[in-house]
């Protein structure tokens, strides 16, 4: 039989109605949330700049504007493009109606962007050049903004386009891989300049690898497990009707669908949250490069905090003198950029940047009071100590069990003093995300629901499949790694028709897997176009 007559026949089985278009009060309260978050977010941002009495050029607005509707469009996409996984299962069980689905899955997108903590965030900000990172308010870091929001999303609507499942994180990862190596090889020669962190990039790659490798063979046993546990025969029937399945069944189907929702917007909804800081702390450095929401009451123990870590810079620094901070920044950056950080010139640096950290929070009694033309120097030290930390931790550099506690506690404060994300940022995203997984939808349920295996989906296989994303994703998001919530489902699906013993169709697994291999070459390419275009014109 080939793949179009066993599509045929899986829809002959109950096929839900997927042609139901939003009535005229669907669309009203549609475009109301869409005004509502777009008028938040920018009373929000206004009223941030207010605060601090930093005035931003019309040019700059324009830009910020621009770059921060790119990023809630990215967000959009992912919403429609990513989150119709979710609601495949309980559509394609007719455990909810599509429209009913789509808007119950959306409301809970919101509630897990809400609710997150922004560590996966930052996560993907750490693949990015540092340079970048340190100068995101150049042209450079506009360019980089633009060209890896620009990439992911052209690669998004490609692959839905065409009906392919495809990771919008794998997309999101490639474009940061694709502007690091371009901004490498348009380095002029002789400069240090940094590319793609491969350590931090082969961790989220490994997650990215194996998180549909373990949705494969965890579903198949989830579901072998159900049919040991659980003797209901209706449980893994296929449905005969449109009508709804029992009670206890749809419940768990609609529990499930609403874990996996809540756990992709507390994971993925970080990336645009992440991204969104950078674009804000290029911009309007005064309001955002700082966490200026910390009492004055965390100063004591950051001060604290940094002369111990100081201390520990100094020893292992062998008797080399600190050095002044605009030399220890070119110092602890070169080091940074070729990962080498365990030697004494740079333990040096490191020790004369925590003291000037230290000097300046003093003086201007707490974070929140730091002025202005302090501010980016300050946040970048602080960005330089804290990912010098991080990689030092990550190569095993040696220290004493009192030194690593010191440098943990330094590198949790500086944390909690440059990384955080104002209520406004996260209520945009969350209503971008959201919505977007109301709009556009159709294409990759069909795919999900009917082309992946040879046989309609069943209550038990639709369950088991939900369940391992949801806590694939819930165990990532603990470790702060981006997953793809795409292909942690789709290979949970073909792990139950594996098990079920109900066959798969290998066209549509193969244009899957296909994807898989492409996204992250193909992100690359198109974002190291763009940003080599964008870094000609600016």
């Amino acid at each position: 039989m080939t793949d179009a007559a066993i599509t045929s026949s899986v829809a002959r089985v109950a096929k839900p109605h997927l042609d139901h278009r939003p009535n005229a009060v669907t669309s009203v309260v549609f475009c109301t949330l869409l005004a509502l978050g777009l008028g938040y977010g920018l009373h929000g941002l206004v009223d941030d700049i207010r605060s601090v009495n930093e005035p931003i050029a019309v040019g700059v607005f324009f830009l910020l504007g621009i770059a921060l509707l790119i990023a809630l469009g990215f967000e959009f996409v992912n919403g429609f493009h990513d989150t119709a996984n979710a609601v495949a299962t309980v559509i394609y069980t007719h455990s909810l109606p599509p429209v009913v689905a789509v808007v119950w899955s959306g409301c809970w997108n919101f509630i897990g962007v809400m609710v997150s903590t922004g560590a996966v965030a930052y996560s993907i900000i750490t693949l990015l050049p540092v340079e970048l990172i340190l100068q995101v308010g150049s042209g450079a870091g506009y360019a980089m903004i633009f060209a890896l929001l620009l990439a992911a999303i052209i690669w998004n609507l490609g692959t839905w386009a065409l009906g392919i499942p495809n990771s919008s994180s794998h997309a999101l990862i490639g474009s940061v891989m694709g502007v690091g190596l371009a901004n490498q090889l348009m380095a002029p020669a002789g400069q240090h300049t940094s590319g793609v962190d491969w350590s931090q990039a082969m961790k989220v790659f490994q997650a990215l690898l194996f998180s549909p490798l373990m949705g494969f063979g965890l579903a198949a046993v989830a579901l072998l497990l159900l049919k040991v546990l659980v003797r209901s025969p209706t449980l893994y029937q296929e449905p005969k009707t449109n009508a709804p399945p029992p009670w206890w069944i749809r419940g768990l189907l609609v529990l499930t669908c609403t874990g996996v929702s809540f756990a992709h917007g507390s994971n993925d909804g970080q990336k645009g949250m992440g991204l969104i800081m950078l674009i804000l702390i290029g911009a309007a450095p005064t309001a955002y490069a700082l966490n200026r929401t910390m009492e004055d009451s965390h100063t004591p123990a950051f001060v604290q905090s940094a002369a111990s870590a100081q201390a520990v810079f100094e020893t292992h620094a062998k008797g080399r003198p600190m050095i002044p901070p605009a030399q220890a920044r070119t110092v602890v950056g070169d080091a940074l950029r070729t990962k080498q950080l365990d030697k004494p010139a740079v333990y040096a640096g490191l020790a004369s940047l925590s003291q000037d950290i230290a000097a300046n929070v003093k003086n201007y009694g707490s974070i929140k009071h730091v002025p202005a033309a302090a501010t980016p120097n300050l946040r970048n030290d602080m960005y330089l100590a804290n990912d010098a930390i991080r990689i030092m931790t990550k190569n095993k550099v040696k220290f004493a069990p009192d030194e690593a506690k010191a440098l943990k506690a330094y590198s949790d404060n500086l944390q909690k003093s440059t990384r955080f994300i104002p209520t406004w940022v996260k209520v945009c995203v969350a209503i971008a995300l959201g919505l977007g997984t109301m709009v556009g939808w159709k294409r990759i349920v069909v795919t999900v629901g009917e082309r992946i295996g040879k046989t309609h989906l069943t209550y038990a296989q639709g369950a088991a499949a939900e369940l391992v994303a949801m806590g694939t994703i819930l165990a990532a998001d603990a470790y702060a790694l981006p997953v793809s919530t795409t292909h942690i489902l789709s290979s949970g699906v073909a792990g139950t028709m594996a098990a079920n013993g109900s066959g798969l169709q290998w066209s549509t697994v193969r244009s899957i897997a296909m994807a898989w291999v492409l996204t992250l070459p193909a992100a690359m390419a198109i974002s190291g176009g763009i940003y080599f275009i964008l870094r000609q014109l600016v």
